[in-house]
């Protein structure tokens, strides 16, 4: 009898825990909930310099390449379709807070930023960080309760936060962009797409103190010693970046930034079956883009490209130069088939002034336009007066009658 009531206790002890783990695996979780996930050493043999590649197939939702520099694309799938982001939300998070705030400021935790739920730096209610140690968290630990504490002290409240963060969105020009909540935790209405993660983190990463902490794999901040969740930046050669990622509904997200020879590029993976995968996908479309694409100097920003005529001008012509300079990634079919088109005004009245658009030049690969570049004049010609005309009556009249 007693046999069978500890057997039967047992039972429903396990009963409970089985009842328990389905609730768990239902319930959306935060992001590197489980991020202990092993990665195997595949990145070991990344490809570098060999011969070209063709474009990979990944087991990614949605991913997209581009040059950090230009933003050009060098590799898409599905990278225009809406999505849900988990935790590459912080990117955003992390650039609002360092363009608004002290990053010396002392930030008091609330009760709201230690109690929620998910990945966490297990930040207590009333205890103080510097802002600059709560995204040391928020961006290497992906602490939930970071982004909060974060977004209260810059925003005053979460939610005028998120406002900010909507705001900077449409400053950045994005149109497929809408923040919830500062964290990623999945809510309806929360979503980017893979290309304009990518454009946020191509922004982000202009900024030092942001480049800074995205690159770093660890770092000891008040009683807590952090370790980033970026397999990226210990297995792929050249990986000085971004952000992880992994909720219920988003699957397994990584953003990542890989620097080689000055060549700077962005990798966004969305929906990834495991940390493998999505580790996986990034190194085989950084891999395809790194073999495929060299950056080249089309145009030097004030190159002379040549001259406009003048009417009635103190000089016959004006040279012209290029607007800005060009350094635009290429593969070897595009560079072997690149022409330069330059386009000029047959002639401009004086007075002419410096800086005036008068034409422009654009770089053609394969019948497609992937560069262009204002023209402006780069010197002032001032227009004839009376006495000129007269000048140059006399020089006419001097060399018809001097003798031969």
């Amino acid at each position: 009898m007693i046999y069978l009531k500890r057997n039967t206790r047992r039972i429903l002890i396990f009963l409970f825990c089985c009842i328990f783990a389905i609730s768990l695996n239902g319930r959306v979780y935060a992001d590197e909930f489980i991020e202990d996930e092993l990665i195997s050493e595949f990145v070991i043999n990344t490809v570098n310099g060999g011969e070209e590649l063709k474009p990979p197939k990944i087991e990614a939702g949605a991913a997209i390449v581009i040059d950090a520099e230009t933003g050009r694309v060098l590799y898409e799938k599905d990278a225009y379709s809406r999505r849900a982001i988990a935790s590459t939300t912080k990117i955003m998070t992390g650039i609002v807070a360092i363009e608004n705030g002290n990053l010396d400021d002392k930030v008091k935790v609330s009760k709201r930023a230690a109690s929620i739920w998910g990945s966490t730096i297990k930040l207590k209610a009333g205890e103080e960080l510097t802002l600059r140690e709560l995204l040391y968290g928020m961006m290497l630990k992906s602490g939930n309760d970071a982004a909060l504490a974060v977004a209260e002290h810059i925003g005053g409240t979460v939610e005028n936060f998120v406002a900010m963060m909507n705001a900077k969105a449409k400053e950045l020009g994005l149109k497929d962009t809408s923040f919830k909540t500062p964290h990623g935790l999945d809510v309806e209405g929360h979503y980017s797409t893979p290309y304009e993660l990518a454009m946020i983190t191509r922004y982000a990463l202009q900024n030092p103190v942001f480049a800074e902490m995205v690159s770093t794999k660890n770092m000891t901040i008040t009683n807590r010693s952090l370790y980033t969740t970026n397999e990226m930046l210990s297995l792929y050669p050249g990986a000085d970046g971004v952000k992880t990622g992994y909720t219920g509904k988003a699957g397994r997200c990584l953003v990542t930034s890989a620097t080689r020879d000055g060549f700077q590029i962005i990798s966004v993976v969305l929906n990834c079956a495991s940390r493998n995968k999505r580790a996986e996908s990034s190194k085989a479309i950084l891999d395809y883009a790194f073999n495929n694409y060299r950056p080249y100097e089309l145009l030097k920003a004030n190159q002379e490209l040549g001259q406009v005529s003048v009417y009635k001008g103190k000089k016959s012509s004006v040279s012209v130069v290029a607007v800005e300079g060009i350094r635009l990634p290429l593969s070897k079919e595009e560079k072997e088939n690149l022409e330069t088109e330059l386009t000029l005004y047959d002639s401009i009245n004086a007075p002419v002034y410096k800086g005036v658009e008068v034409g422009k030049i654009e770089f053609i690969a394969n019948g497609k336009l992937i560069a262009r570049s204002a023209v402006k004049t780069a010197e002032v010609v001032p227009e004839k007066k009376y006495g000129d005309y007269f000048r140059d009556v006399l020089d006419i009249w001097f060399k018809l009658a001097k003798p031969e």
